[in-house]
């Protein structure tokens, strides 16, 4: 089992990133190889809406600005068997750089070969601050899979007051993943 986590946090340390932590104990606990995948770390142009609206990522299914790092990003996505999403919060959003990346993947997303499309994929958000916004933020990510045909698997949202129990949550999660539980098994 290979899981990719699409990482939307610019920090190398803070909330989101223990989050992530969290996820990747629980994926090596069962087995998976994990591939951490720091959106910060390439300087991913925004979608271009290109020719009226609709450029190659339609017809073609592939972005005509994709050497900025968006194909290799979406290889490893291909690659994997499962995706893990984590992202701050701002502004009642996730973050620019994650919303820059899923905007143009959603587009390239329309045949039934697509990246993360029957993908399970596990959803965090979190955010700092007051903790508002964290609704809007996971209903953004669930709007993303509903368009590509990811499956989702879970929805977790950790804030400063929650996360020593939700971290918890998002690491027997990840090993779930790992372990090949398959959203809608029933446990009991």
């Amino acid at each position: 089992m290979k899981i990719s986590i699409l990482s939307g946090t610019p920090k190398e340390d803070g909330l989101c990133q223990s989050f992530i932590e969290a996820a990747k104990q629980g994926a090596f606990k069962g087995g998976a190889e994990v591939d951490e995948i720091r959106l910060s770390d390439y300087d991913l142009v925004r979608c271009q809406v290109c020719s009226d609206g609709w450029g190659t990522c339609r017809s073609e299914n592939y972005c005509i600005f994709g050497e900025d790092g968006f194909d290799a990003i979406s290889s490893r996505l291909q690659n994997s068997d499962a995706i893990i999403m984590a992202t701050p919060v701002y502004w009642g959003e996730i973050s620019e750089v994650m919303k820059s990346f899923l905007d143009r993947l959603r587009r390239c997303e329309f045949d039934q070969n697509g990246v993360v499309r029957d993908k399970q994929v596990l959803i965090i958000a979190t955010p700092g601050g007051s903790g508002n916004g964290l609704l809007s933020c996971l209903e953004q990510m669930e709007r993303f899979c509903r368009h590509t045909g990811a499956i989702i698997f879970d929805y977790i949202g950790g804030n400063r007051w929650n996360n020593d129990y939700k971290m918890i949550a998002v690491k027997s999660a990840a090993h779930s993943i790992a372990i090949g539980r398959k959203n809608g098994d029933t446990l009991i």
